[in-house]
């Protein structure tokens, strides 16, 4: 490849790493709280209401919708506990992900901090930077509006 022709390759390089970098690094961010439950109602207790959000928008690409709570006919008679089905038998010891776990969450880490570089050294491009600049608010403000509207 000619010097040109990689000149071109980087710079398209740095244009899309810059557009897509908020979203990396939300979706890391939001992928690294998933991977450690952060998200989950734990002991009846509900996550902080932006965890959830941002939780909904990673999962679902859309914002929570409330629940509504189960209704309970007023007539049902009571449910009688099951007799006639087999004892469950103890699951066999399930292999721990918690090491993959710290991996993922090492990997988010390392993926935002490679992200938060790559937006500080395309800002310290003075060639570069006004058009890295659009790229970064367009990256940033096209996801929030395909979200809202």
């Amino acid at each position: 490849m000619t010097a040109s022709t990689m000149r071109q390759l980087r710079r398209f390089h740095l244009y899309l790493g810059i557009l897509f970098a908020p979203a990396i690094l939300f979706f890391a961010f939001s992928g690294m709280l998933q991977t450690f439950d952060f998200h989950e109602v734990e002991n009846g207790v509900a996550p902080p209401k932006w965890i959830a959000v941002i939780a909904a928008v990673h999962k679902k690409q859309n914002f929570p919708k409330p629940r509504p709570a189960a209704a309970k006919p007023a007539n049902a008679p009571p449910r009688a506990p099951a007799r006639d089905k087999a004892p469950v038998a103890p699951a066999a010891a399930a292999h721990s992900p918690f090491a993959l776990k710290v991996f993922v969450g090492l990997m988010s880490i390392g993926l935002m901090l490679s992200a938060l570089l790559g937006i500080a050294i395309a800002l310290n491009n003075k060639v570069t930077r006004r058009m890295s600049i659009v790229m970064l608010l367009l990256g940033t403000i096209l996801p929030i509006a395909l979200l809202i509207f």
